[in-house]
């Protein structure tokens, strides 16, 4: 039998370029979907080498007006823009990226019968808990879903109980993943003495980088840190490492894109994940292990679920409880040398092919039970 072949329309309200997770997440997602068409909704600029993952990508051109008392008139806006897209593409099924955002508002508007699957990354989650019309919104959102994604049951359940447990049984976990095969395990093994760490990710205050800095100020070992990336709480970071004492143990780099970061990744001894609030998935998280770097991790309830064992928890946002992981870490080589064992062996569950092959498999039963499979 032949496999059905499915056009799907899916967008993030953002520049069409791999600047941050979801961005990345999407290009490796449907550029290894099998048996699908895709047409994606984003901004300009465009980078070409990344919308090269998508069959058809169009310019959104309604300005943007997220929040504030002119979202209502921006949401009808982007309503009329997006609903003369789906006329005119007409896809067999709708990926809403984010719950609660007005891209997706604006495609449960418009869909008509076309069946909609939101996907929620985190961001759209913790929005919608500390704002009102955000929940709204959300709530509106998951009410015209067929189906709910997300990757980490802790995210589905921190969901169902944002929208009062009413679209449980729409809810699904389909884990991220990254493309395993553009990853280069290390080659040399660990050594000993003080460990040469990264962190990399945004600078704001969910990602908690600055337990990261605070935590070298009091290990009993001279351990030293890389943070790359950059946002708003950059100056601060570098301010506090001064103030600690750590100008020759912190150092701080500019944001790269994910091929030179997987380049640095074998050169160091562990990655620090630091997130102290919600965190969907971390890709990250997967990234690192993938290159053969043990992990230690705040242990918020999704990073639990991803690496468990295979990774070092310790309290979120407590620097003397990540002090006392990494001193472990670094006087226990023979530990080292299990957990990069461990890394690499959890990692191979994560890969993208199997997150787009679950995410096909959702979208064909989706459209099969509303009557419109594709052609």
């Amino acid at each position: 039998m032949t496999a059905k072949h499915l056009h799907i329309l899916t967008g993030i309200n953002r520049t069409s370029e791999p600047s941050s997770g979801s961005m990345i997440l999407a290009h490796d997602l449907y550029r290894s979907m099998p048996g699908t068409r895709t047409t994606f909704l984003g901004r300009d600029p465009v980078d070409h080498a990344w919308s090269a993952a998508f069959d058809q990508l169009i310019a959104l051109s309604t300005t943007k007006r997220p929040q504030g008392p002119d979202f209502d008139l921006y949401a009808d806006e982007l309503t009329r823009e997006v609903g003369a897209l789906i006329e005119k593409t007409r896809p067999d099924a709708i990926h809403a990226q984010y719950l609660g955002f007005a891209l997706s508002l604006a495609f449960t508007r418009t869909a008509g019968g076309i069946p909609i699957i939101t996907i929620a990354h985190g961001p759209d989650v913790m929005a919608a808990e500390r704002n009102e019309r955000e929940r709204e919104t959300l709530h509106a959102v998951a009410a015209a879903s067929a189906a709910i994604v997300a990757p980490t049951s802790a995210l589905t359940d921190r969901i169902d109980r944002l929208t009062g447990r009413r679209f449980t049984d729409r809810l699904t976990v389909i884990p991220w993943g990254i493309p395993l095969n553009d990853a280069q395990a290390r080659d040399q093994p660990p050594g000993t003495g003080p460990l040469s760490l990264v962190h990399a990710g945004r600078l704001d205050e969910n990602k908690s980088t600055i337990t990261a800095v605070e935590a070298l100020a009091l290990t009993d070992q001279p351990h030293h840190l890389t943070v790359i990336g950059q946002g708003s709480l950059q100056e601060h970071l570098e301010q506090r490492a001064v103030e600690l004492g750590l100008r020759d143990r912190v150092k701080f780099e500019s944001f790269l894109p994910r091929a030179e970061l997987w380049r640095r990744l074998p050169n160091f001894d562990a990655f620090v994940f630091t997130t102290s609030g919600l965190e969907a998935f971390g890709l990250v998280l997967i990234e690192a292990q993938a290159h053969g770097l043990p992990v230690v991790y705040s242990a918020l309830p999704s990073a639990r679920e991803i690496l468990g064992k295979t990774g070092v928890p310790y309290t979120p946002g407590d620097p003397c409880s990540l002090a006392a992981a990494l001193d472990e870490m670094g006087r226990g080589l023979h530990r080292r040398k299990a957990l990069t064992r461990a890394a690499l062996g959890n990692a191979r569950r994560y890969d993208i092919t199997n997150t787009s092959r679950q995410l096909h498999e959702l979208t064909l039963r989706i459209t099969s039970e509303n009557g419109t499979p594709a052609a």
